[in-house]
């Protein structure tokens, strides 16, 4: 049997502030801290152990994994992908969720949040939010840099770096674990538990919880739980 760990990142500056984070860079909140670290422990305390970590080129991300493996005393490689990042919100990036709410009303704004297919309003290339203009993304060619994504585009930058990198590994034998984000964590869920995707709407993340896949020789999952991080709160549960 093979197993995988998959961490959303803990809380962000902008969770906190209820703000569309998508591709910005932002710090983790002290609760974000609180909460990666506690799932260091609960991973240790659990008998996990990895040999290798993929995660997003995010910080929220990346910290998030850092602080587990520093807690779980580990010093393994870590994989980063662009493919691993949160979804891109377009031009609702940096605004307010409650404002977006008053403006274009509940409904367009769970549709924006949660359905498969339906993105965002587009930036334009000249907005400083474009992700050309950050050096992270030099590398890149310009049909893979988004202006806005449903879920369905996340999946379709996702799904190859599972298939191509991921996979493999835990074929392997390899102990993973991914750190990522809300929407590419949901996008695997949803290949990986055969989602529909109507279905897929009512999947939550909650941020820093230790998600345990275990699969089959096929690599078909058998199990799937949560692992309960202790001693902090998680309103995004």
């Amino acid at each position: 049997m093979y197993k995988l760990v998959i961490v959303r990142h803990g809380e962000s500056i902008w969770n906190k502030e209820n703000i569309f984070t998508g591709w910005t860079d932002v710090e983790l909140s002290q609760l974000g801290i609180e909460q990666a670290i506690e799932a260091g422990k609960i991973l240790k305390e659990k008998g996990f152990s990895f040999d290798l970590a993929f995660t997003s080129v995010l910080k929220r991300a990346t910290d998030t994994l850092d602080l587990i493996l520093k807690e779980m005393d580990l010093d393994i490689p870590i994989e980063r992908s662009w493919r691993l990042n949160e979804r891109h919100y377009g031009a609702l990036q940096g605004m307010n969720k409650e404002d977006i709410k008053n403006q274009y009303g509940e409904e367009m704004r769970q549709k924006w949040r949660r359905s498969y297919d339906t993105q965002p309003p587009a930036l334009d290339k000249d907005d400083q939010r474009y992700p050309g203009k950050d050096p992270k993304y030099a590398e890149l060619k310009e049909s893979e840099l988004p202006l806005t994504e449903s879920l369905k585009d996340t999946e379709a930058r996702v799904m190859p770096y599972w298939n191509d990198e991921i996979a493999p590994k835990i074929l392997e034998g390899k102990k993973i674990i991914i750190s990522a984000h809300g929407n590419s964590i949901r996008a695997l869920a949803k290949n990986i538990e055969s989602i529909g995707d109507e279905e897929i709407v009512d999947l939550e993340i909650p941020v820093g919880a230790p998600l345990v896949y275990e699969f089959d020789q096929n690599l078909k999952p058998v199990n799937k739980y949560y692992l309960d991080i202790k001693n902090v709160s998680n309103p995004y549960a």
